[in-house]
């Protein structure tokens, strides 16, 4: 490990929060240049900026402040060298007129306010881009590595890749202006912001890869955004669900690891710590989203999910059943893999683990979470009820192999290990 001060150390907090800044400086710039293009490069030259010079001198005392200065100052001295070659090639009249890279800078120097939910609504256009499945992938660049955008769509590192770039591409060609759009339009967005802001959490919630389980400033990140949005379009229940579903799971956000930063499973949690003002402010939410009068949507029901979790005082007490039917009626209204692992996962808490089994073998037979962790330690908890403890190690054990997370490996081992 580098000794703090070190110049690996430095190196190492460069990476973290590049991580945590980024998204914040390539949508601050780009309220301001108007080019997302731009906006990333100048962020980049930031970023080699702080390599070069931190490993020397140490990281400044507000490294996002830090960054955003080297960013705006390579902002303003290229507006400045723009507007130099305009006016000679426009051959104008020397007059007396103010620099055109003040209004640049005082505009830089303003909070970044909703720049994030604008960079959001810039990369994701009103309607798929031809021969593109979703539209949220190009949005998550800059918060979300390509990996974990990946890993959230259920497809290889690559093919994630391709998308993005031709998405990417598309949208220049497309000229979409860097603003919030109008209220039509916005509505066509919606679902598409909606799904980037769900995939931010989830990442947050549960880290794809590295050391740590969880990254907490993500999931605020997502509140953030999240409440942003509801004031937006107040009226639009899936708004109120997601973030109904957002604050129920960051309540237990304290609760998830231990002293020693190790994984706590659900079960296993002191729901003393879990944050009772989040869950008022989560079950306020969800009652917003379910008097609307429109049907149940995806966030929706994810977030009566979490209320019965929230409302139970211990595990012994959660209502498995009706768990079980809400991922019932989830997985028509939004069908996927995942969402039937985690019904198996619900009946096999309900006390019907060989249904349960069944359910996660037609899975594994489908082959679409083939690789997907969740899956093997869902198995290995379910053999391990029905008594077939030799089997249910071996997935825990294949559970850790396959994962990338420091902590979640730490944790199917254990499980492993903990075996009758």
């Amino acid at each position: 490990m580098d000794p703090a001060g070190s110049p690996g150390a430095a190196r190492a907090a460069v990476e973290a929060v590049w991580r945590i800044e980024a998204a914040r400086l390539v949508a601050g710039l780009a309220r301001v240049t108007g080019d997302v293009g731009l906006a990333e490069e100048f962020a980049q030259d930031a970023l080699v900026a702080a390599l070069g010079q931190w490993p020397r001198t140490g990281v400044p005392p507000n490294p996002g402040g830090w960054l955003m200065a080297v960013a705006k100052n390579r902002a303003v001295d290229a507006h400045r060298r723009r507007a130099v070659h305009r006016r000679a090639a426009d051959r104008l009249r020397p007059v007396e007129q103010p620099d055109p890279a003040d209004d640049l800078a005082e505009a830089l120097d303003d909070p970044i306010g909703d720049d994030l939910l604008r960079l959001v609504f810039h990369r994701l256009p009103p309607r798929p881009l031809p021969g593109e499945p979703g539209r949220a992938g190009p949005a998550l660049p800059g918060r979300l590595s390509t990996d974990e955008i990946a890993r959230a769509f259920l497809v290889p590192e690559p093919t994630a890749a391709q998308r993005i770039v031709r998405a990417k591409r598309k949208l220049a060609e497309l000229d979409v202006p860097f603003a919030l759009p109008d209220p039509p339009e916005m509505a066509e967005r919606l679902g598409a912001v909606l799904e980037v802001v769900y995939l931010i959490f989830n990442e947050g919630y549960s880290a794809t890869a590295g050391p740590d389980w969880t990254r907490p400033e993500l999931c605020h990140e997502a509140l953030r955004l999240g409440r942003v949005i509801a004031g937006l379009v107040p009226h639009e229940p899936e708004v109120h669900g997601l973030l109904a579903l957002m604050e129920l799971q960051a309540s237990r956000l304290g609760a998830r690891t231990a002293a020693d930063g190790t994984p706590v499973p659900l079960a296993d949690q002191d729901r003393r710590a879990w944050d009772r003002l989040l869950v008022r402010h989560g079950l306020a939410s969800l009652g917003r989203a379910e008097a609307l009068d429109v049907p149940v949507g995806p966030y929706t029901l994810q977030a009566a999910i979490a209320a019965c979790h929230a409302r139970a005082a211990t595990p012994a007490a959660t209502d498995w059943d009706r768990i079980s039917a809400l991922y019932v009626v989830l997985g028509h209204v939004w069908p996927n893999p995942v969402v039937a692992l985690n019904h198996a996962v619900a009946v096999a808490m309900a006390g019907r683990p060989a249904d349960a089994l069944a359910e996660l073998d037609d899975l594994v037979q489908g082959g679409a979470l083939a690789g997907y962790p969740q899956l093997a330690a869902a198995r290995g908890d379910v053999l391990a009820r029905l008594g077939r403890t030799t089997e249910a190690a071996a997935e825990f054990l294949r559970a850790a192999a396959q994962t990338r997370n420091a902590g979640e490996e730490t944790l199917f081992r254990r499980r492993a290990r903990d075996l009758p």
